[in-house]
């Protein structure tokens, strides 16, 4: 127990040893979170005897949750069954995989992700905004909401015209036996909820919960745990109320500050000790952060000492603010740097280009995290198409997408009048045509096309059954059978896309080999739960939003677009406690030296506008002038809010009435305006 002890501070040794009850971490940046909990996770198992199997840790990413388990595991000496280290989702997805039938569904189900919903949200209704359209159905999931609730809660048309979207999409996520992600928590709930025998015994399995990062966790995730816990109270949650920066997406601060309501008799601990920036880095930080309102208050020690000064860059436009940064850049590189230990970070992703151009031109080479990620890659959804039909052969989504590919002569007319037929037949499209008499299909397409179709339905089913005998050969089989290299043939592109497809190949081989008794299916769930950061890797220098930067760190940090309208973004609908929480993880990532660049006007949105400098300048202490400060909001339209008097109701709007702010809430149909302060969110 002294070598798990050795290299903790007092705090952090506090909170390895506090396991009964739920408690609270309040972590700071660079404050050794990680190390904290894996050593709470092995002081559990190695030296209080409580089974591996009677814990859960849960976190965000599938790059977080590995580097946690590898950590985990080197500290665990005791000879058992590792313990369950995963995200949020992929707990969901085990769940499901054992008790999905309880909803009458089957465990062969596979997990769409972001982009193959939109393809099929837009086969449904092409008319609606896709991101509207995608972001309220999430949100109906999220919050437990019915298609017939979502269809009554509709005040204006568009909104019931979603709502009956989400009721067409889910009966064709049924009948597909596909689900999303947000059902891998939302039918999870649901399940539990419907089942509390089934409660009861999981919590009984899981009597010692962590969670990781508990200031981005939503309201769904927060009744998951509430239903985890409902058997005891070991319930330990670690995070930072100053780095909650997804409220966009339904991540709800209240759930770490109000933590002692949800949790009562909740212990507090704070680590405050910074491993990562120096003192002028963390002083620029804590008197930014200190502004907030909406915090439970910490304050960041340096255990490195003193460093650089942090550097204001004023620049005139965004292009001498390239050039500014480039020739700084290439300082450090000669100086020994590596690239990968430089970042660029921003607020809103249209401040790249400038930055693309002028590092073009300076010759740094640079990676552009958040890009098109390597699993959005058109060859690479036909080749994950191509696998989910041989999982699922009444998939019609993904065998549509790849029938004509490599190129049958299969144009949109016949696969039209073959999805009629199936329909009509009530059949599946590969299941009609592998039982439909050649006759009968000839009659609908040209007599060639029928044999070749019969071909492809039968080829499919024979490399099916491949992988249940050879997984490692399976994926030869399938480039051999169905030559999908062909497709990019005298294109070009054809030698990046060949790349792309061996690259994929050769990922599945590696994943065979470290799990030589999976599934194809597992192949398949496993890639869909791939995260932007899990790609980032290399030697370049790093260019990405503050949001894609979270949870990283790099030696030398230059955040660029800090004026107003763009760090913070002010107006309607936006939160400055947020805005200000950004700058607080931007300024937090940088190790040795902090780079804050100001541009005095930007082309943007088609025209060149003047800028105000950024009032987190002012806020930081970095500059003198009149501090800006403004009662925030705290509330953005969609937030669900309750008042005393009224009820629960959605905000639709925010607005300003003197010092206050004030809210456009629709209380069941009846609208009212009414003073921020008088409501609190739900």
């Amino acid at each position: 127990m002294e070598k798990l002890f050795e290299n903790l501070n007092d705090d952090q040794k506090k909170a390895v040893e506090t396991i009964d009850g739920p408690l609270l971490i309040l972590a700071g940046a660079g404050s050794g979170k990680t190390t904290t909990i894996v050593s709470r996770l092995a002081y559990l198992i190695d030296h209080v005897g409580i089974p591996a199997s009677n814990t859960l840790t849960l976190t965000f990413t599938n790059k977080a949750a590995k580097e946690m388990r590898e950590r985990a595991l080197s500290l665990i000496h005791s000879d058992t069954y590792p313990p369950l280290l995963c995200t949020f989702h992929k707990f969901g997805l085990l769940f499901l995989k054992f008790h999905i039938h309880r909803l009458g569904r089957k465990n062969n189900f596979v997990v769409i992700d972001t982009d193959d919903k939109k393809k099929i949200l837009k086969k449904l209704n092409s008319e609606l905004p896709m991101p509207l359209l995608a972001g309220e159905i999430s949100r109906y999931k999220n919050s437990l909401l019915s298609p017939d609730e979502a269809y009554r809660q509709a005040e204006f048309f568009n909104y019931q015209q979603i709502a009956k979207v989400y009721e067409e999409y889910e009966k064709y996520l049924q009948e597909n036996n596909l689900v999303d992600f947000d059902d891998l928590l939302a039918l999870t709930y649901k399940i539990l909820d419907e089942n509390p025998d089934l409660a009861l015994e999981t919590s009984q399995k899981y009597r010692y919960i962590m969670v990781d990062e508990y200031q981005d966790t939503n309201e769904l995730q927060l009744m998951l745990l509430k239903k985890l816990c409902s058997e005891h109270k070991n319930l330990c949650v670690v995070g930072d109320d100053d780095q909650s920066i997804y409220g966009w997406r339904g991540a709800h601060i209240r759930n770490i500050i109000e933590f002692d309501r949800d949790f009562v008799d909740a212990e507090v601990i704070k680590l405050q000790k910074n491993y990562r920036s120096t003192n002028q880095i963390l002083k620029v930080a804590n008197t930014l952060i200190n502004h907030n309102r909406s915090r439970l208050g910490k304050e960041l020690e340096s255990t490195r000492g003193d460093g650089e000064d942090v550097l204001v860059l004023n620049s005139s436009d965004e292009n001498e603010e390239a050039r500014k940064i480039a020739r700084h850049i290439q300082k450090l590189i000669e100086g020994g740097v590596r690239p990968s230990d430089i970042a660029v970070l921003y607020r809103v992703n249209v401040l790249s280009r400038s930055l693309e151009e002028g590092f073009n031109r300076s010759g740094i080479n640079y990676k552009l995290v958040g890009g098109l990620r390597f699993y959005d890659r058109a060859e690479i959804k036909d080749l994950v198409s191509y696998l989910r039909v041989m999982v699922n052969f009444h998939d019609d989504f993904s065998l549509k997408r790849i029938i004509n590919k490599p190129k049958r002569g299969i144009g949109k007319a016949s696969v039209e009048k073959i999805e009629l037929a199936a329909h009509t037949s009530e059949k599946s499209i590969f299941e009609y045509l592998e039982s439909v008499p050649h006759a009968e299909l000839e009659a609908l397409v040209k007599k060639k096309n029928a044999a070749t179709l019969k071909k492809f339905v039968g080829d499919i089913r024979f490399v099916a059954e491949s992988a249940k005998n050879s997984m490692y050969d399976f994926i030869d089989l399938l480039e051999e059978t169905f030559h999908i290299k062909d497709i990019y043939k005298n294109t070009p592109d054809e030698v990046e896309k060949t790349l792309n497809i061996d690259e994929f190949y050769g990922l599945f081989r590696d994943f065979v080999k470290n799990n030589p008794e999976a599934e194809l299916i597992e192949f398949l769930n496993d890639i869909s739960l791939q995260s932007d950061q899990d790609e980032v890797e290399g030697e370049s220098i790093f260019m990405m939003s503050i949001h894609a930067a979270k949870g990283l760190e790099f030696g030398h940090v230059f955040v660029v677009g800090l004026e107003e309208g763009f760090l913070p973004i002010i107006g309607e609908g936006s939160d400055l406690e947020e805005e200000r929480r950004l700058g607080y993880v931007a300024f937090t990532r940088a190790k040795d030296s902090l780079t804050l660049s100001h541009a005095a006007s930007r082309f943007y949105k088609g025209r060149r506008s003047e800028l105000e400098k950024s009032r987190f300048f002012n806020e930081a202490g970095l500059c003198e002038g009149s501090l800006k400060v403004e009662k925030s909001a705290n509330f953005k339209k969609g937030d669900l809010v309750r008042h005393k008097i009224f009820g629960a109701g959605r905000v639709v709007g925010v607005g300003k009435s003197g010092k206050e702010f004030k809210l456009s809430i629709n209380f069941g149909g009846t609208k009212r305006e009414i003073l921020a302060s008088f409501v609190e969110k739900l």
